[in-house]
């Protein structure tokens, strides 16, 4: 019965963000697209850094300050609420989904293509709970160690997952997938 209650939860959010779209309330599509912008943002940070410490030149840390600035200004379009350091995180979950998708891209070059696929689908779960953490999907007080295929904790049955879903990360991944059609214009 629970489970049931938490697959009519996951299916009422779906429809709510459908219906939010249709209505122009929420382009998700968009928001997609800045956070994309905002994981480039932190690159650029990242290599202002790099580039005046291997430089010794001072005025390519001056520049960090406006990227940054543009940074948490564009971040606060898309999280608009948040509690203790789920700002903080998502700007890492970010950051780090971005190094992975360049990790796994490199890899591929080299013709890495397994560890290249684990990669990108370590950068998709953490990008899936970046947008879990701000969508409001999660709750991250009731997070516990959940099985592999299992919705949550309760969630004991595991057919019928997709290919490379893992647990709750693979289930949060389906579910943005769901609410998030970047092609959507």
């Amino acid at each position: 019965m629970e489970k049931e209650n938490n697959f009519q939860k996951l299916n009422d959010f779906i429809q709510k963000v459908d219906e939010m779209k249709k209505k122009d309330k929420m382009d998700l599509s968009s928001d997609q697209d800045l956070s994309i912008a905002i994981m480039n943002l932190v690159s650029i940070e990242e290599h202002f850094f790099f580039t005046g410490a291997k430089l010794g030149k001072t005025e390519y840390y001056d520049m960090i300050k406006d990227v940054r600035e543009m940074r948490k200004e564009l971040l606060k379009k898309i999280i608009k609420e948040y509690e203790g350091e789920v700002w903080c995180i998502s700007k890492h979950l970010l950051a780090a989904s971005m190094r992975l998708m360049e990790v796994g891209t490199k890899q591929l070059g080299m013709g890495k293509k397994e560890e290249a696929y684990d990669l990108f689908d370590k950068a998709y779960n953490l990008y899936s709970l970046f947008w879990g953490l701000n969508m409001k999907l999660i709750d991250v007080g009731d997070i516990k160690k959940i099985d592999d295929g299992a919705l949550n904790r309760h969630d004991t049955e595991k057919k019928g997952l997709p290919a490379g879903s893992r647990g709750f990360m693979g289930k949060l991944g389906e579910l943005v997938k769901k609410a998030i059609d970047c092609c959507v214009e």
